[in-house]
């Protein structure tokens, strides 16, 4: 019998149901209009502060990317019109280095203040990156001034000096000076390229298990993508120890939302929202279940949203399992008479 599953966030191999559920919920959001896909990515300086507080600094990376581009929307020289988006926080490259950036996905266009039509950004362009990239830099280190004003930041080890405040004031001029990354990807070719895409990144973590290549007790090796060389596979060796601290370094705060909804897509506005975009688009509403039946078997929710079935046998893929005890903490396993436990 399949064991229940951990539930932790961080965990590899416990994600498929929250992912297909969460995506399930998602199929309502789309429009039928092309969806963008924008990175805002800090810099290693104010990423080496946001490692050592996580939930302060990722909160302001949260803000200023949303703040940024509901303000370059709102302009009427780029879009003028109010967005809604879906921000997800990734923590890693792709050697499990410290490197927090957030995915938005972005619908090309939104709602002006009147709500009486449906602007629609340029064919395949959405909004000038540069733009963006110099006001993110400007309302990130604004904030992350404020919260130091504030008190709100801890230094440590070769950070501790920032304590000080002409010390963190000359740290952050250099951060000024310097171009953040923020680019927009080529547009999606439609919903289901939406899903499919948010189906590989929201629930994902650090590492997935079909990178892992050998594990001894000595170390760890697993493939990753050299993305400047994408077409020539890599492969790296690690110590056990610096694997598990490099994989440590991207565990969230507890109850951290990693995955967040702005605009038109917020929980305040969504369901008007959306109703509006549809009847201005004059696209169909989406056939919203209505769900008054007990809950469900997680393992049959599992296998509704995915196809795949949890009772299914893992050697022969043909038999069904069947629960035949379920231990309560501390408790032997059951055995006939006459056997051993």
């Amino acid at each position: 019998m399949h064991s229940i599953t951990c539930r932790n966030r961080h965990c590899p191999k416990c994600q498929s149901l929250a992912r297909a559920q969460w995506l399930d919920d998602r199929q309502a959001d789309l429009l039928p209009v092309p969806y963008f896909h924008v990175v805002f990515t800090v810099p290693e300086p104010i990423a080496a502060i946001a490692f050592q507080n996580k939930r302060v600094v990722y909160d302001i990376l949260f803000q200023a990317t949303a703040d940024t581009l509901r303000t370059i929307a709102a302009d009427s020289r780029h879009l003028g019109a109010t967005l809604g988006f879906i921000a997800i926080l990734h923590t890693w490259g792709q050697t499990l280095v410290h490197h927090p950036h957030l995915h938005c996905v972005v619908p090309g266009g939104g709602l002006p203040l009147d709500g009486k039509r449906w602007v629609a950004c340029r064919p395949g362009f959405f909004l000038p990156v540069q733009i963006l990239s110099r006001l993110f830099r400007r309302l990130f280190l604004a904030r992350l001034k404020d919260t130091f004003d504030a008190g709100a930041l801890r230094f440590f080890s070769s950070l501790a000096h920032l304590a000080e405040p002409d010390a963190f004031l000359r740290y952050l001029a250099d951060s000024r000076c310097t171009e953040w990354v923020v680019y927009a990807k080529e547009p999606f070719g439609g919903p289901r390229q939406v899903l499919d895409y948010l189906g590989r990144y929201t629930h994902r973590v650090a590492i997935s298990n079909n990178r892992l290549l050998e594990l001894t007790d000595e170390q760890v090796t697993f493939r990753w993508k050299d993305y400047r060389h994408p077409a020539k596979p890599r492969a790296m060796s690690l110590p056990a120890h610096e694997f598990i601290r490099r994989f440590l370094l991207h565990v969230l705060p507890r109850g951290f939302q990693r995955i967040r909804h702005y605009g038109l897509l917020s929980n305040r506005l969504r369901e008007r929202g959306l109703a509006d975009c549809r009847r201005l688009l004059e696209a169909p509403p989406h056939p919203r279940e209505v769900r008054h039946s007990p809950e469900v078997d997680y393992r049959d929710r599992y296998e509704k949203l995915t196809g795949r079935s949890l009772l299914a046998c893992p050697v022969c893929s043909r038999g069904r399992m069947l629960c035949i005890e379920r231990l309560l903490p501390g408790a032997s396993p059951w055995a006939p008479p006459g056997r051993i436990a």
